[in-house]
């Protein structure tokens, strides 16, 4: 039987629209007015609120009007699922591992509609974690694993689980402070115990390699003390690339070699900062390890990956360090690579730093992309991406505006298409 979700919409948004009432003490009159309405008029029969309706009840309810968006979204309107939550997590763990996301969301959503027990909901909450990070939305990956550990009663390795993609969560959304603060509350759990399970191992080499990066990141956000952060994040990044090189070796598993050699990279731009090495000489060793990248053939997975976030650390040294054109041209170079990358790959979070570096590289140079778009070309398929960015990282929205706003823009038109 499919779900009548217009009556239930309609419903909800007659329930904010008397809760906005009831907490402001309003009348019909002062309510009517509040939110621009006719007392008769107020909730729509199709349950769909415009726009000005939804900013007026975030308004009146001192909600962000995200909040009131989400309590006003349409149901998934899909048949009743008879599966139990063991087939629907068996499901989803074979669309993790095939790479299907929406397959993986999908299984994973009907898993929280059937769940009946506080672990069956953190269990679906971690699935669809997973589903979200697998398409880049990293907010939603967030709350998802936020509401899974809420959950009571929840195993002790759910809950490392959790933790693990609460770290990660944080991470790919520049949330640095939170980052390491829950990857320093795993790390010091294995100080104490060290780990017993393959999985509890990757917790550990995983939560060295957050809080390392994470420091790493510190030193464009905190330039003042980028001596300290880089020395942190060297410390951090060596365990890590040490403790998965070991994982590497142990199970035979090239993806754990991969993120190894990614913090390996990392390690590169700390030195640099601390002068262990020269910019140009880690820009060299960069270059050197593209040149096995262009081919997929001989490069996949987590290692291609890796070789993506060697351009991007390669990028970060030259606007650091380096002046003049030489910037230009260097950051040029790696940015063209990590964008072939993040495109072979589908990787947002690869996306979101080509396009603040290149967006970099121009400042510093002293581009008038404004007084000159034709120097800066973006075709429907760039903005498509760009827009995504946008969607899924919150703080690039502002540069995402800017190189709209900057670059010139493709057409179909203009292409002399159709």
């Amino acid at each position: 039987m499919v779900k009548n979700t217009e009556s239930e919409q309609r419903e909800r948004l007659a329930q904010l629209v008397d809760l906005a009432r009831v907490y402001r003490g309003w009348n019909k009159a002062e309510l009517s007015g509040a939110l621009n309405r006719e007392s008769s008029k107020m909730v729509p029969t199709s349950g769909n609120p415009k726009l000005d309706l939804v900013f007026a009840l975030s308004e009146a309810l001192d909600w962000s009007v995200g909040e009131v968006a989400e309590v006003l979204r349409p149901g998934p309107g899909h048949a009743a699922d008879a599966r139990t939550v063991k087939q629907l997590d068996a499901e989803a763990l074979r669309a993790h591992r095939a790479g299907d996301w929406k397959g993986m969301e999908t299984a994973a959503t009907a898993m929280a509609q059937r769940a009946a027990s506080g672990v069956e909901r953190a269990l679906a909450a971690n699935r669809l974690a997973g589903a979200y990070d697998g398409q880049g939305r990293y907010t939603q990956s967030l709350a998802a694993v936020q509401s899974g550990l809420a959950e009571p009663g929840v195993t002790p390795d759910l809950r490392l689980m959790l933790q693990v993609n609460l770290a990660n969560a944080h991470a790919m959304l520049w949330h640095l402070l939170e980052a390491r603060s829950v990857a320093s509350d795993l790390i010091r759990r294995f100080e104490s115990d060290a780990p017993a399970t393959r999985f509890e191992r990757v917790a550990r080499a995983f939560a060295y390699y957050t809080r390392g990066n994470s420091f790493r990141r510190l030193i464009e956000q905190d330039p003042h003390q980028a001596s300290e952060h880089a020395g942190n994040a060297s410390a951090d990044l060596h365990r890590g690339a040490e403790f998965y090189e070991q994982l590497a070796r142990d199970h035979d598993d090239s993806s754990y070699a991969g993120i190894a050699d990614t913090c390996r990279g990392g390690i590169l731009e700390c030195d640099a900062v601390l002068g262990y090495r020269s910019p140009s000489d880690a820009i060299d060793r960069i270059m050197v390890s593209l040149d096995d990248a262009i081919d997929p053939e001989v490069v996949r997975g987590d290692l291609l990956e890796s070789r993506g976030w060697w351009c991007i650390y390669g990028s970060n040294i030259a606007l650091r360090h380096m002046n003049g054109p030489l910037v230009s041209r260097q950051v040029a170079v790696f940015t063209t690579k990590s964008g072939e990358i993040a495109e072979r790959l589908d990787n947002w979070s690869l996306r979101e730093r080509t396009f603040t570096n290149d967006w970099l590289r121009r400042q510093d140079a002293g581009e008038e992309v404004q007084a000159d778009p034709e120097d800066w070309l973006l075709d429907e398929e760039d903005v498509r991406i760009i827009a995504g960015t946008m969607g899924r990282f919150p703080h690039f929205r502002d540069t995402g505006w800017k190189i709209l706003e900057h670059a010139g823009v493709l057409t179909a038109a203009t292409e002399g298409g159709a």
